[in-house]
């Protein structure tokens, strides 16, 4: 089934609260004319991730879906096109959506908030315990700041004995659920409108530069060099290269006497580029430290081959990347 013809009641813009959009998703779905199981392997065809698990308890819900959900649904229903659309006007209602209050505890007023379990920071604990608080004993202050100090002195230390992020990674990849943030390791870098595509290394299409530089290429043609992304600090990252004959590089921002905006692995990772990834619609951005742009592919080009390079950020679909474990 090829993509969808315009339709205005699949538009997303109309939905006026979550249980709209949901409803407008559900419309989307019986348009494709797809099974949940169909949707899963459209998706993983096109390298998403889309349990019918997961889509089934999305469509059953009133709650906006997380986005790379969305995105990776919208992709599969044929409505790839509009996936900007949809991101948008899900964060329209995520942003118009007040913060929910908490919901007042049995014999509690609206003002009074549970009591949590003093010795372990845990949930509130059941009985007359959450409604009356102990008095505290002289000194007990104290202790408990003492305590908490040697905490955070131990976990600084603890930090401190791990091994240096900059040499070759050996550590599995972390298994953590996706954060704001990426926690490091062994991942694959993909233009977010193109998930079928990695960054990697390849030459400029123009032949002006006789060594490699980041371009996107199909992940399955992409097995090296291997990427690993290396937290190095107050939210940036350097991204490493291993290769198997050239070994390591990470990957620079190129000057006015190379290329310039392009990347390319270069050996000094001291003089690497630290890049910070800024969430962007279920996506990141990935922005050089050292200025105001944004990695882009050039040209606004989704065709294999198009090469990764520092522009203006403009907000545009070509500067988002999903960051995945591999």
């Amino acid at each position: 089934m090829g993509e969808l013809p315009p339709h205005e009641d699949l538009s997303p813009s109309g939905a006026r609260d979550a249980a709209g959009f949901i409803a407008a998703m559900r419309r989307l779905k019986e348009r494709s004319g797809l099974t949940f199981r169909e949707l899963e392997e459209r998706a993983a065809r096109r390298g998403d991730v889309l349990a019918r698990s997961t889509l089934a308890d999305v469509l059953r819900r009133t709650s906006l879906p997380r986005p790379e959900v969305l995105a990776a649904f919208v992709r599969a229903c044929g409505d790839g096109e509009r996936v900007d659309a949809w991101l948008n006007a899900r964060e329209r209602l995520a942003a118009a959506r007040p913060a929910a209050e908490p919901a007042p505890a049995h014999g509690l007023g609206p003002q009074t908030a549970p009591a949590r379990d003093p010795g372990t920071g845990g949930p509130p604990r059941t009985g007359t315990a959450a409604t009356a608080r102990p008095r505290r004993r002289p000194g007990a202050r104290t202790v408990a700041g003492a305590i908490t100090l040697t905490v955070a002195v131990l976990a600084l230390v603890a930090w401190a004995l791990l091994p240096d992020g900059s040499g070759t990674p050996d550590g599995p990849v972390s298994s953590a659920a996706p954060s704001l943030t990426p926690a490091g390791g062994w991942v694959t870098i993909r233009p977010a409108r193109t998930p079928e595509l990695c960054v990697t290394d390849g030459r400029d299409r123009a032949g002006a530069y006789g060594s490699a530089v980041a371009v996107q290429l199909p992940c399955a043609r992409a097995t090296v060099p291997r990427t690993y992304l290396e937290p190095t600090g107050e939210g940036l990252y350097r991204i490493q290269w291993h290769h198997p004959q050239h070994g390591k590089g990470c990957l620079t921002i190129m000057g006015a006497d190379q290329i310039k905006g392009m990347l390319e692995p270069r050996r000094d990772c001291a003089q690497g580029t630290l890049f910070r990834l800024e969430p962007a619609a279920g996506a990141f951005r990935l922005r050089p430290s050292t200025g105001a742009g944004c990695v882009g592919i050039a040209g606004d080009d989704t065709t294999a081959g198009a090469e990764a390079i520092e522009e203006r950020c403009t907000g545009a679909a070509d500067q988002r990347f999903l960051i995945r474990a591999g």
